[in-house]
């Protein structure tokens, strides 16, 4: 059986759509457990006893560049074995996974669309799958 799958995605979550046999579908929701991206406006210093900043400012965008590539390893995972791929969502997050995807041999060739997409309710999202890979 040939698997076609469609993914919405965020940086807060994904909904996999897995189209199956008989019209019917499946909906697995990932959560990513990434902290939220952020930087400090004014920053802040801590200074030792010798005058130099003991604050790395790198720590926190290496942590969440670490908890996204998480994330997406996560969702290929659940994707390895799709014959074709439609990856859509808001902001970048689509693109990101889209990059990332293609890095492993055997899904470089599976993506078919990345697309924008506003928020979808699970009916929505279905929807939108169905639609796509009736074409």
């Amino acid at each position: 059986m040939d698997k076609y799958i469609g993914i919405w995605i965020d940086h807060e979550k994904a909904f996999v759509i897995t189209l199956l046999d008989d019209n019917k579908s499946s909906l697995k929701k990932i959560e990513s457990n990434v902290e939220p991206h952020f930087r400090l406006s004014g920053g802040y210093r801590s200074v030792s006893s010798s005058g130099t900043s003991a604050v790395s400012e790198r720590k926190p965008e290496e942590r969440h560049k670490h908890q996204l590539h998480n994330y997406f390893q996560e969702l290929i995972q659940n994707v390895k074995m799709a014959k074709e791929i439609f990856i859509f969502g808001p902001g970048e997050a689509k693109t990101e996974f889209a990059k990332e995807m293609k890095k492993v041999k055997d899904l470089e060739g599976k993506i078919r669309a990345v697309e924008p997409s506003d928020k979808l309710t699970d009916k929505q999202i279905i929807a939108k799958v169905k639609k796509y890979f009736s074409k």
